[in-house]
């Protein structure tokens, strides 16, 4: 079993965790595979023997049977494309703050174990695909939690015109606009007043940034949607589409931005069974 196992060396204790989950591993007599950049920090020449070392945690995820993030939502996030890429199953270690894609906390690494057996299940995660048209030329994204038309703090509020397959439906006044997956309804979409959506169902959700409108709602899509939105006013504003809060980018006069289920897809792996409402409980209560 080759595991790759990548390391958010920004986060506290990470470093320190995945050297227990390495070892783990290791003891185990699985081959575990890692980024060069954490080769003088974790503690494994003892078992070098059974380690692989990679240039980029993409060509680790490529070269593995199943990966493991340690640190925040953002490192499952990020490395989740990889793993929808190379249909790899994925689990992430939360060593962040709330971590609602993590499947173990920092306490349950010994679960990790499961792997080596393959005795775990995976739960299928939709993606969307987000096309950016500029001028007859389409620049292509991978979404895991959303795709958001913000605008400039500084700038007047954003016209944002939405069409579902090609049919004009509404124009929204407001700071911004989000387009969801299932996954990401708990992420920004729900600090905006987004439904929450169980994870492994497939729909596209709408939820508008601080509409100026009474009549403004937030909408839920069918997975074979095509949505495609517009800044019409952006001759006077400034608009940028951001996608999982990583990549960003300036919107111009003209731009088009389309929105829909994409061909590939996630596999988180389980490994232990969490009722979806108990556990959006625990994540994201009121903290004193």
């Amino acid at each position: 079993m080759k595991i790759g196992l990548i390391v958010n060396k920004d986060k506290n204790q990470a470093e320190v965790c995945s050297e227990q989950i390495a070892k783990l591993l290791l003891q185990k007599d699985a081959t575990v595979l890692l980024n060069n950049s954490v080769k003088e920090i974790l503690n494994l020449n003892e078992y070098k023997d059974s380690l692989m070392y990679f240039d980029s945690d993409e060509a680790v995820i490529k070269n593995c049977d199943v990966a493991i993030t340690v640190g925040g939502d953002g490192t499952i996030i990020h490395n989740a494309k990889f793993a929808a890429m190379y249909k790899k199953p994925l689990i992430g270690v939360n060593m962040g703050r709330i971590g609602f894609v993590a499947g173990l906390e920092y306490y349950e690494i010994n679960e990790l174990k499961k792997l080596i057996n393959g005795d775990f299940k995976t739960q299928r995660r939709m993606l969307l695909d987000v096309e950016l048209e500029r001028e007859g030329k389409i620049l292509k994204y991978l979404c895991v939690n959303e795709a958001a038309i913000t605008r400039d703090i500084l700038k007047p509020i954003i016209e944002i015109s939405v069409s579902l397959n090609s049919e004009r439906i509404i124009t929204y006044r407001a700071d911004g606009m989000i387009f969801a997956t299932p996954t990401g309804s708990t992420a920004y979409s729900f600090s905006a007043g987004g439904p929450v959506v169980e994870p492994d169902m497939d729909c596209i959700l709408l939820a508008p940034i601080c509409p100026h409108a009474l009549s403004s709602r937030q909408v839920v899509f069918r997975e074979d949607s095509v949505l495609t939105a517009t800044v019409d006013n952006a001759d006077v504003t400034k608009g940028y589409l951001v996608i999982d809060g990583q990549t960003n980018i300036e919107l111009l006069k003209g731009d088009k931005v389309t929105i829909k289920k994409s061909d590939l897809h996630l596999d988180l792996i389980i490994l232990k069974e969490k009722n979806f409402y108990t556990l959006l409980n625990e994540k994201l209560k009121e903290k004193n």
